[in-house]
C-alpha cells in the first residue's frame, strides 16, 4: 500500500521545456518544435472566447477510397442498459482558481482514472496496466495486467481507454481501448473475476473492433458509455499531419470520426438503428460523427447529457466540440477544412460544418488540448456547471461556463505544473487531474 499527502498548486521553480515532437508520452503530438511550461498559479486573467461564425455553405469533392473498413454486421435494434439522469442542483459560478490534492502516486505513464460505479478509481497506465485506489490506497496487485498484449512503443501508443458497462457491478464486463502489435486500435471486452472483485480476468478477453492505423500518432484513445447506454469510440484521423489520407472528411471511413455502437447487440456488437448514417450503403453505421483530427478525450455531462470533445490540433489552434443531448448525430466538425475557428485546408464554404465552442492557440508553450468533464459534484457547489480542460504540454489549465445566451465564457485558471495526460470523474461527480510525468493523481478542488 502506498499512502498519500495533500498537495496546493505552488509557484514553479523552473520552466519545463518540452520537445514536442519526439516526447515519450501517450498524449497527442504538437507540432511545434519545444515549449516552455507556465509558472504555476492560482489565478490568471480572464479571457474571452472566439466568436463562433456562422456555417457557410458550398459543396466539396467527393472523399477518397475508405482507409479502414467496419465490421460487417447488421444493424439492430436498440436495446441498451440505460444510465439514471442524476439530479443534481444548479450551476454555480464561473472558475477563477484552483487546487489541487494529492490522493495518490507511483503511477507509470499514467492516462486515465475511471469509476466502475463505486467508489474504487481505476488508474489506466500507459503500457497495459490498470491499478485501483480503494479507501485512500493504492492495491499491490494491479486490477488488470496486458503489458504483452499492448504496442506502447510510439507516442500515442498504448493501453489508451476504458470503460465499466453500465450495469459493471452487475455483470463485471469492462471494455478497453488499446494499440495491438500491428498499431491498430484494439476494442476489446472482458471482465471481472469471479472470485475477486479487485482481479479482472485476463483470459476472459474478446475482440469487437480492429481498426488499421496508417501510421502511428493520432489514435484517439478514449471510450465512454453515453447516456443512452451505448459504447462511443473516439478515432484520430490516422496520424502524421495535415490529414493525408483526408479521413476527417471521408465518410466512408472510422478514422476521424465518433463511433457508437451497441456492445448488448451483435455478436461481435450491434449498430444502434438510431445511427445517423445506418441506412447509408456508402458511410459505415458506426459512425456517430465525422470531422475530428485527434479527440484525446471526451466526456458526457452527467447531468444535462451534453457531450464535450477536446480535439488536438495542428500547427496553430486547439478546440473543444460540442454536441447537445438529443442531437441526433451526424454533426461534421469540420476538420481538416477548418483548424478551431480558422480556414485550414480545403473550401471554407463547405456546408453544414459545427463549429467548436471555443478554441486557444499554440502562444505561450501551449501544444495540446486535454478536456475534462463539468463539474457535477456535491463538494464544492460553486463549481458546479462548470468544464474543466488543460493543456498537455504547458499545464495551463480553463475553465467553460454557460452563458444565458447559449455562449460560453472562457477563463485561463491557472497551472497545474506538470504533464496533463488527462482527467478523471469519481462515483460521486469529483473530479481528478492527472500527472503523466510525475505518475500522480489529484483531486481539483476550488
Amino acid at each position: 500500500m502506498r499512502s498519500f499527502a495533500k498537495k496546493s498548486i505552488g509557484l514553479l521553480s523552473t520552466l519545463l521545456i518540452l520537445t514536442l515532437m519526439s516526447c515519450q508520452s501517450a498524449a497527442p503530438e504538437s507540432q511545434n518544435d519545444s515549449v516552455e511550461p507556465e509558472t504555476a498559479v492560482e489565478v490568471t486573467e480572464t479571457v474571452s472566447p472566439s466568436p463562433i461564425p456562422p456555417t457557410a455553405a458550398v459543396e466539396i469533392d467527393a472523399p477518397p477510397a475508405p482507409t479502414a473498413q467496419p465490421t460487417d454486421i447488421p444493424a439492430v435494434d436498440p436495446s441498451p442498459t440505460e444510465i439514471p439522469p442524476t439530479a443534481l442542483p444548479l450551476n454555480g459560478q464561473p472558475a477563477e482558481s484552483f487546487n489541487l490534492e494529492l490522493i495518490a502516486d507511483g503511477f507509470f505513464k499514467p492516462l486515465g482514472v475511471e469509476h466502475a460505479g463505486d467508489e474504487r478509481l481505476f488508474v489506466v497506465q500507459q503500457t497495459g496496466l490498470i491499478s485501483i485506489v480503494d479507501n485512500g490506497q493504492v492495491i499491490e496487485t494491479p486490477f488488470l495486467d496486458i503489458v504483452e498484449r499492448v504496442n506502447s512503443n510510439a507516442n500515442e501508443q498504448g493501453l489508451l481507454g476504458l470503460a465499466f458497462h453500465p450495469a459493471y457491478l452487475n455483470n463485471g464486463r469492462f471494455f478497453l481501448n488499446y494499440s495491438d502489435g500491428d498499431g491498430a486500435t484494439v476494442i476489446a471486452e472482458f471482465r471481472v473475476s469471479d472470485s475477486d472483485p479487485n482481479q479482472a480476468n485476463p483470459s476472459s478477453e474478446r475482440i469487437l473492433l480492429t481498426i488499421p492505423q496508417p501510421y502511428s500518432n493520432h489514435n484517439g484513445g478514449q471510450i465512454r458509455f453515453g447516456p443512452d447506454g451505448y459504447l462511443y469510440i473516439g478515432m484520430g484521423d490516422g496520424g502524421s499531419q495535415d490529414d493525408p489520407q483526408n479521413n476527417g472528411q471521408n465518410f466512408a471511413a472510422l478514422l476521424g470520426s465518433m463511433l457508437r455502437i451497441d456492445v448488448d447487440g451483435g455478436p461481435p456488437y450491434g449498430i444502434p438503428a438510431t445511427n445517423p448514417f445506418v441506412n447509408d450503403d456508402n458511410v459505415p453505421g458506426e459512425i456517430w460523427a465525422k470531422g475530428l483530427r485527434n479527440p484525446w478525450r471526451f466526456a458526457f455531462d452527467r447531468q444535462t447529457g451534453d457531450l464535450f470533445i477536446s480535439d488536438v490540433g495542428q500547427f496553430v489552434y486547439e478546440e473543444i466540440n460540442f454536441q447537445p443531448a438529443g442531437s441526433p448525430g451526424g454533426e461534421n466538425y469540420g476538420w481538416k477544412i477548418y483548424e478551431g475557428f480558422n480556414c485550414y485546408l480545403g473550401d471554407c464554404n463547405t456546408p453544414n460544418l459545427t463549429p467548436p465552442i471555443a478554441e486557444y492557440s499554440h502562444a505561450d508553450g501551449h501544444c495540446s488540448v486535454t478536456g475534462g468533464y463539468v463539474y457535477r459534484g456535491s463538494e464544492f457547489p460553486e463549481m458546479r456547471g462548470n468544464y474543466f480542460m488543460a493543456d498537455y504540454c504547458s499545464g495551463a489549465m480553463w475553465s467553460l461556463f454557460p452563458n444565458e445566451d447559449g455562449s460560453w465564457s472562457q477563463n485561463q485558471i491557472g497551472n497545474a505544473g506538470f504533464l496533463v495526460s488527462s482527467f478523471g470523474e469519481d462515483v460521486n461527480g469529483e473530479l481528478y487531474v492527472v500527472s503523466q510525468n510525475e505518475g500522480m493523481i489529484y483531486r481539483l478542488t476550488p
